[in-house]
Parts: structure tokens; C-alpha cells; sequence
């Protein structure tokens, strides 16, 4: 932390760029505007005691022992220090004032600012319809968003124990996998009928959810969660229509809602996160907001859009840095993100709908197939499994019209299509 902020005073002077948040976008934001030739003063003020640092590894390398959280950060506390960024950890941001320009940071602390960039990411959803789900706050159940989270999630991880993993998003069905390499026994209940069934339908879900059964997995599809109680003497029960299951511990994993209340208080327009342009301008032109909580206007699509993943992050960070060193940059690229679970890696690249054509390319039996995404014809998304080097590629085929008979026949050259 700086020396004003421990000293609780306001901080005069040039006004530069202030950036709230602790994350990927954060942090490449920064890092691209040094890198781009930026003078002014950079704050970054973060809420965790920790460098800014990379989430997506939490639920794979990290719970795994593959990646120690020195690894995480993409940038060392020591390259804050040589490129002038004034660092302020485990610093909250309590509210901003438009009209003076300023970020709040609680007492008589506050920083000022030319250009302010919101990056506050998500926190885990509690619950459906904004509810809190009743037993969420029990000892023994745990999200995971944080690297603190991750950190006490990860000693639960015990051969022999058993956690129910409440959901089949990502975050879910990485750590089921993660959790299984340790040995431990783990129930992934759901009220769809596939894991990831929202995210890429049934077809992969179904693939996915049959890696998982032959490891081990015990899966409740179909099956919907009314809330988690404590025996004293017989742990926790995770309650459902057709009985309790019991566990040691209880992972929640049904979702993330934006941080978006600073923004909302500062008056931003607010859609699914905070709305912004192309540019990544917030309906005020000095507030810019990036990653998980960033409604933006995507070109290559002509629509808005918020994504929650790890390339959206960097990217949108380092567009943000674009926009306030002045160069006519935009929000043009497809969203892309990757998993690995179990012996299955796979990268996606497009926007599915949930109406869309599926076709496959490949036998899914063996675990290594191509997956696309048709609208009218047309390719919207498509998904490499454990099929390497051929993201770039696919990613130039989205947007084309090819005949369904000609993609799914792997005696056609992928690169001549």
C-alpha cells in the first residue's frame, strides 16, 4: 500500500488513470499503458492482499498443486514498483463521486482521477432469482472465486472425504475433476440434464458428463437443490425432492453476479453489467469498465455482450489502455475460452445460440472431435477436443457457410475449408 493511502490523505496532484480491481483485466491494463508510453500517475486499487493474479487456474493447476500461487499474478509486485503504479492492497474502494472525479476510499481518502477504469469481476451467485440459498453460509460450504477461496477449498481436498459440488458450470465440473485427482469422492447435482448445458448444449454436455461418470462422478442430473442443513453429529446434507445427500463439505458453483454496485451508485447505465461501447466507454466518457462486468458493444458481432472468461479479460484490459492513450482501437474479436478435465482439453471460439446446429466432426467415442455451430448455415462457434493447433483456423471459418456433409467429413482437409 502507498504511503498515502496509509496515511489516510487525500492524493493531490496530476490526475492520471485510476483502475479498481485485482484481476487479469486490471492488471494487463495497466501493464499495457506503461508499455504504451503512459506518463501520468496509475493507481490500481485492489480489495484481496494479493498482486493482481489470474483466476482460471484456481480450479484446475492450482487445486491440483500444478501451479502454486506465486505463478498466478502476471505481473511481479516488483514490476508495480519499477513502472510507477501505485499498487494499494486490500484497499476497498467505497464509492466514486462523478462530479469531483474522484474514487472514495473510505475516512478522508480518496483518489482523483482523468480516467477511471471499473474492473471489479464477479462474485459467486448464492442462490436463484438473487436469493441467498438457506445453509449457504454454513461451516464447511464453499465458492470459489478468490484465491483465498481457493486456498481453503483446497485443504478440504482429502482422499476419502466427500463434497457435493452444487452446479455443472465450468467452475463445477473443473473442480469434480480436480477434486477426483485427489482422491476424493465427489456428487455433482444439477437441474439440467447435461453439465455446461446452457453454455454449450447437449451434445458436448453429454460428452462431458459421461468423462466424468467413468471417473468416478457420481452425477444427479435433473435434480434441484432446496437448501443445505447441519447435523452436529452427521455432517452436512444437501437437500433434494428425493432425499438428502450427505457430505463433508459442499461446494456452491451455481453462477456469478457482476460487482457492478459502485457503478450503479455512480449513475452508470447498467444492462447485464455496465454498458459500454465499442471502445469500452461507459455511458460516462471518463469511466471505462472491462472484463467480467463489462456489457460491451462487440463489432464483429453488431451486438452487446458480457463475457466471463480469461482471453475477454487480457484483451478488454489492454483495449482499455488503447482507448485512453487516444488510438482508434475496438472491441472486435470472438469470444474464446478453454477447459481441462480429466484427460479432456478442448478451446471454444464463437457465440452459440441455444438453438443453433450442432454438427460433429470426428467420433466423440475417442475423445478427440471437432464441434460446430450452425445458424441458417452459417458457422457461429465451433470447439476443438484435445485436437491441438487448429483454434487459429477455426476461428476464420466462423461466419462462413459450409455445406453440413462437408464438415463432418474428416477426409476433407480442415485447413482447405
Amino acid at each position: 500500500m502507498s504511503e498515502a493511502a496509509m496515511a489516510g490523505s487525500t492524493t493531490q496532484g496530476e490526475l492520471g488513470t485510476v483502475v479498481i480491481g485485482g484481476g487479469l483485466a486490471a492488471a494487463h491494463c495497466v501493464h499495457a499503458l506503461r508499455e504504451g508510453g503512459y506518463t501520468k500517475p496509475i493507481t490500481l486499487i485492489a480489495s484481496e492482499n494479493e498482486v493482481p493474479y489470474e483466476r482460471p487456474p484456481l480450479s484446475k493447476e492450482y487445486l491440483q498443486g500444478r501451479k502454486p500461487a506465486q505463478e498466478l499474478p502476471p505481473f511481479t509486485a516488483d514490476w508495480y514498483v519499477e513502472a510507477d503504479v501505485d499498487l494499494r492492497l486490500g484497499v476497498t474502494a467505497e464509492s466514486i463521486d462523478v462530479s469531483a472525479k474522484k474514487v472514495e476510499l473510505g475516512g478522508p481518502v480518496s483518489v482523483g482521477y482523468e480516467n477511471l477504469v471499473i474492473a471489479t469481476g464477479c462474485r459467486s451467485r448464492l442462490g436463484g432469482r438473487n436469493a441467498n440459498m438457506e445453509g449457504w453460509d454454513l461451516p464447511g460450504v464453499y465458492t470459489l472465486r478468490s484465491l483465498e477461496d481457493a486456498k481453503r477449498l483446497k485443504e478440504q481436498l482429502v482422499s476419502g472425504k466427500n463434497l457435493v459440488i452444487i452446479g455443472a458450470g465450468w467452475i463445477g465440473m473443473e473442480v469434480a475433476a480436480s477434486a477426483r485427482a485427489a482422491g476424493v469422492e465427489v456428487t455433482v447435482i444439477t437441474p439440467d440434464p447435461v453439465p455446461l448445458a446452457t453454455a454449450m448444449g447437449s451434445e458436448f454436455g453429454s460428452h462431458v458428463a459421461q468423462l466424468h461418470v467413468s471417473n468416478g462422478v457420481q452425477c444427479r442430473f435433473g435434480t434441484a437443490v432446496s437448501g443445505i442443513a447441519l447435523d452436529p453429529d452427521k455432517g452436512l446434507a444437501v437437500q433434494t425432492p428425493t432425499g438428502d445427500i450427505r457430505a463433508d463439505f459442499v461446494l456452491l458453483a451455481i453462477g456469478a453476479v457482476p460487482n457492478n454496485e459502485l457503478a450503479v451508485a455512480a449513475g452508470l447505465e447498467i444492462g447485464t453489467g455496465v454498458v459500454v461501447d465499442e471502445h469500452l466507454r461507459s455511458s460516462n466518457p471518463d469511466i471505462l469498465a472491462i472484463g467480467d462486468i463489462a456489457e460491451a458493444r462487440n463489432t464483429a458481432l453488431g451486438r452487446a455482450i458480457r463475457v466471463e472468461h480469461w482471453d475477454n479479460a487480457i484483451r478488454q484490459g489492454k483495449l482499455a489502455a488503447a482507448t485512453i492513450l487516444g488510438r482508434d482501437e475496438s472491441y472486435d474479436w470472438l469470444p474464446y475460452f478453454f477447459t481441462d478435465q480429466f484427460g479432456l482439453g478442448m478451446e471454444y471460439v464463437g457465440d452459440r445460440g441455444a438453438d443453433d446446429e450442432a454438427v460433429v466432426r470426428g467420433d466423440m467415442t475417442s475423445g478427440e472431435f471437432i464441434i460446430f455451430w450452425l445458424r441458417k448455415g452459417v458457422i457461429t462457434a465451433a470447439m476443438n477436443v484435445n485436437i491441438w493447433d487448429v483454434n487459429d483456423h477455426l476461428r476464420t471459418m466462423i461466419g462462413k457457410n459450409i455445406p453440413v456433409a462437408t464438415l463432418q467429413d474428416t477426409d476433407n482437409d480442415l485447413m482447405a475449408l
